[in-house]
């Protein structure tokens, strides 16, 4: 529990650093990025096509007339330019979400390391492409939990219950890894994951209903069309945001747990060599590192 609030803490005072709050804010920067480049090349033939579809439609050319009498003659190429935003809107948002997030975990690790375990040896047990193919892997496996667990979320507490889980689980599988994956090696890792399965659980599943926070401005972004183009950006930056605080929760438990770990197997070798130099050594760099007043 000391180990899990002071993680909590730390990541919380963490978002607060210039660095984090700028990582944050990548997506957002992004997105103009990709819209400006998408609209220069692609948004008159995108326009054109998606009214040529809409004249183009024998249900409702009598609605097309009938709204075009109330308003306009062009109703078609309002909402032509309309489909194509709210079509283009979430591709870009995802593809945006995808690369910041590929940069921001790695990224906040490495802050965390920096600042508060510098002393801490880095192992190298995990490749970039092993841990890409490892997050791929579990996220399917997640997918397929989502789709077989469908049915049962008609039962009204389980809804509430199963898809955190679900998230909580692959939140902890894929941030746990990547949190270790520079400092520790593959035994290091399993035995953490092993030991330390329920704290990091927990912290996954609470990371899941904070994610569902975004959620609910990007829905009164649908909801009021009019404020669409504010809200949506608004809950883009809740939820990089909330990714950059997980990132930092796990790191930072993560890399005490990792240093705890070796601490205890280093004063464990010096007392079976009977080394008590070495063992008050070890036991003074753990008090250390469990400071809660440490960077």
């Amino acid at each position: 529990m000391r180990l899990l609030l002071d993680s909590f803490w730390r990541a919380v005072a963490y978002c607060m650093l210039p660095r984090v709050i700028v990582l944050s804010l990548l997506p957002l920067g992004l997105m103009v990025v990709l819209a400006a480049g998408l609209g220069y090349f692609y948004w008159d033939s995108a326009v054109t096509w998606t009214r040529g579809a809409l004249d183009a439609w024998p249900l409702l050319s009598s609605f097309w007339a009938w709204i075009g009498r109330l308003f306009s003659s062009d109703v078609t190429s309002v909402l032509a330019s309309m489909v194509v935003v709210f079509a283009a809107t979430p591709l870009i948002v995802v593809v945006s979400l995808l690369i910041v997030a590929g940069l921001m975990s790695p990224a906040l690790t490495k802050l965390v390391g920096e600042r508060r375990f510098p002393s801490l040896e880095q192992k190298k047990g995990a490749s970039f492409l092993g841990s890409v193919a490892r997050s791929l892997g579990v996220t399917l496996l997640a997918l397929v939990a989502l789709v077989v667990s469908m049915p049962l979320w008609l039962i009204p507490p389980l809804v509430l219950i199963l898809p955190p889980l679900i998230w909580g689980w692959l939140t902890y599988r894929v941030m746990s890894f990547d949190a270790l994956a520079e400092h520790a090696s593959p035994e290091e890792r399993a035995t953490l994951l092993r030991a330390h399965r329920l704290p990091l659980l927990c912290i996954g599943v609470l990371c899941g209903y904070l994610g569902a926070a975004p959620s609910i401005v990007w829905a009164s972004g649908l909801l009021f069309a009019a404020a669409f183009f504010v809200l949506v950006p608004i809950a883009i930056w809740i939820y990089t945001l909330v990714f950059a605080f997980s990132a930092l929760w796990f790191a930072h438990y993560c890399l005490d747990a990792l240093a705890q770990l070796r601490t205890q197997r280093a004063a464990a070798l010096a007392s079976a060599e009977g080394g008590t130099p070495a063992l008050e050594a070890a036991e003074a760099n753990q008090a250390a590192l469990s400071q809660w007043g440490s960077p």
